[in-house]
């Protein structure tokens, strides 16, 4: 069993939470790209969430989760000083920082959240971190004090203009890549783009022809999250892609989003059903 030590909502639509759950094994070996896989209970789905930090002197380990699915909202309910079943990871392979000096990092929605701890290692690093946050409006916004502080320059946006400036993630990028040409070469090394499928394809189509290498960071359906059910295959290059252990970082051009973004959208109608399940001992909805 895992201890919530920590639980805060980060917006004010109470959409994200943030978990600081003691888990001392995990905490001694995560890197920031990683994720780990957790369930509430022995008869509870797995579910993959990204690290979004540890603290390896406290042996705990942070996760920011969005109450999408019944088992993310039912998470929510879950309250500082309670116990969750698993809590398993690090899974995944760490983001590579090596080399590099200039990076621009996007964030999508709660992508953010998942970017956060990439652009504080780079950050802490010394590497050049410009981020570029994007959301559909200012009560979703998160993270605000926390990205500006491992930024060299923060750039909020909002869909509808209610905070920050007012636009889409791809406008912004081409713009900080359009400023940063010197001698007809851009200066980012690298771009990591996290958040929804069909902004990280729009924001791949963006870097393509400045044949910037493009980073994305991919959560497709998963179960074990060892590589032997073959539920998180990507095509990535004309192959065939394990997000859980080949992944999850992908070059965005190599990616067919296309698949991707069908993939994903499978589960769709059981997902909605599920989330409107009647608990017969309570009467009440299971996702909380």
């Amino acid at each position: 069993m895992y201890k919530v030590v920590t639980k805060r909502f980060l917006n004010d639509a109470k959409s994200i939470c943030l978990f600081e759950v003691e888990a001392p094994l995990v905490a001694r070996h995560a890197k920031a790209g990683q994720f780990v896989i957790f369930r509430l209970d022995e008869q509870g789905e797995r579910v993959p969430v990204s690290v979004a930090g540890y603290d390896r002197e406290k042996g705990t380990v942070t996760v920011m989760v969005q109450a999408a699915g019944k088992t993310t909202k039912m998470l929510h309910t879950v309250e500082q000083g309670d116990y969750i079943s698993d809590f398993v990871g690090p899974l995944g392979k760490a983001t590579e920082m090596e080399g590099l000096n200039k990076v621009c990092v996007v964030g999508g929605g709660v992508g953010c959240a998942i970017a956060y701890p990439i652009a504080k290692e780079m950050h802490e690093r010394g590497i050049e971190v410009t981020f570029i946050g994007g959301f559909r409006s200012a009560d979703i916004v998160i993270l605000k004090d926390e990205l500006k502080a491992v930024s060299d320059k923060l750039i909020m946006c909002t869909d509808d203009g209610t905070y920050g400036e007012k636009g889409f993630t791809t406008v912004f990028l081409k713009k900080e890549i359009e400023d940063n040409i010197h001698d007809g070469k851009p200066q980012f090394d690298r771009v990591i783009a996290i958040g929804p499928d069909i902004m990280m394809k729009f924001l791949a189509d963006v870097t393509r022809p400045y044949g910037i290498r493009t980073i994305i960071s991919l959560d497709p359906i998963m179960v074990d999250g060892t590589g032997m059910c073959g539920c998180c295959r990507v095509i990535v290059g004309g192959e065939t892609k394990f997000a859980c252990v080949d992944g999850p970082d992908f070059d965005a051009h190599q990616v067919d989003f296309d698949s991707l973004i069908k993939r994903a959208a499978f589960y769709t109608d059981e997902q909605n059903k599920a989330s409107e399940h009647i608990c017969h001992i309570t009467g009440g909805k299971r996702n909380g």
